[in-house]
């Protein structure tokens, strides 16, 4: 069997994180559960650890990818399930993105999750720019691209050459991995997590995106297709 492992890239969810971890241990099939603690102000770390996880520490807080990097660096799985800290119990249900990769009928799963019911969520323009960019570096169209829960080999990540820094990091892995022949499917799950609402803080949390994407589609622009 090939050995499975969680990856959680946390950065101050100290009040969601503890679920999140117990969840997860109740998929079948899972190995290790690794929190990447970004540098966390809170006890982020210590409530990972005391629900059971590993726990690797960035000295400072250094983005979602770089924080990837370093669990992948830390770790020794073959299939790797990237989750967000904040799904809390409904994390339990990612399983299903192992399904596909271990009987070998797609190389790189990735959940569709809904907003909140009554829920507004943001405006669409960066969800947008990214199927965009998806589609046209990608050479395919994924309905979800900036979804943070997906299930992959280790093998691709080596092949596209690790993560994108900051939020580009599913916008590059998707058109990166589309690039190299990957087969990507998507699979909707019934998943509930912190949604950036229509304030202050949400419209910068997007400009921050919205810039990071862009970054991360023009450094692709030119990029010739990798090698398997």
């Amino acid at each position: 069997m090939s050995r499975v492992v969680v990856l959680m890239p946390a950065f101050n969810e100290a009040d969601m994180i503890g679920d999140t971890v117990k969840a997860s241990f109740d998929m079948p099939g899972v190995d290790e559960i690794v929190v990447i603690d970004d540098g966390s102000e809170d006890n982020t770390a210590e409530v990972a650890r005391e629900a059971g996880a590993k726990v690797v520490q960035m000295e400072e807080n250094s983005g979602k990818g770089a924080a990837l990097n370093r669990g992948i660096a830390e770790t020794d799985g073959e299939i790797y399930l990237m989750i967000d800290a904040d799904l809390g119990k409904t994390a339990s249900e990612t399983y299903r993105l192992l399904e596909p990769i271990l009987a070998d009928q797609a190389d790189m799963s990735i959940a569709v999750m809904r907003a909140p019911k009554g829920h507004k969520g943001g405006f669409g323009f960066v969800m947008k720019l990214s199927q965009w960019a998806v589609r046209k570096y990608g050479g395919n169209a994924v309905t979800t691209p900036l979804s943070g829960q997906r299930a992959f080999r280790r093998r691709l990540i080596e092949v596209i050459g690790g993560f994108e820094q900051g939020f580009g990091v599913e916008t590059a892995m998707t058109i990166d991995a589309l690039r190299n022949g990957y087969r990507i499917v998507e699979v909707p799950l019934p998943l509930t997590h912190r949604v950036s609402g229509r304030n202050l803080r949400g419209f910068m949390h997007r400009g921050h995106q919205f810039w990071d994407i862009l970054k991360a589609v023009w450094r692709r622009r030119r990029k010739p297709r990798a090698r398997r």
